[in-house]
């Protein structure tokens, strides 16, 4: 696996609570990946980028098992859906600028 092959590390604030993710869309906001968020409910967000490598170095083999089945495909996974777990295991420091999604901008796409 290279560094070109990591996928982004996102933890996503959700109406139900936090979730770490691994995705390999070009970016959080990408249309192909809102449609999947939107089908499991998440309609709204604040997620803020992490560190690949902290959450590698965290999540050894759950992150090279998704990691694995993400190499071929454009898509997303959940790594840790346990919101204590994941504050526990990350800073505030540790993420990036928020990205927010209000689902204003979603079309009636079925």
């Amino acid at each position: 696996m290279t560094e070109d092959n990591i996928p982004s590390s996102y933890l996503i604030f959700t109406g139900t609570g936090p979730i770490l993710v691994l995705s390999t869309y070009p970016e959080l906001t990408d249309d192909r990946l809102l449609r999947k968020l939107r089908y499991k409910g998440i309609n709204k967000f604040i997620a803020y980028e992490v560190d690949s490598e902290a959450v590698r170095a965290r999540y050894q083999q759950s992150f090279e098992s998704i990691v694995e089945n993400l190499e071929s495909v454009e898509d997303i996974r959940v790594l840790d859906f346990n919101g204590h777990q994941i504050m526990a295991n990350f800073s505030l420091d540790e993420l990036g600028a928020p990205i927010k999604y209000s689902g204003e901008d979603e079309s009636d796409e079925a």
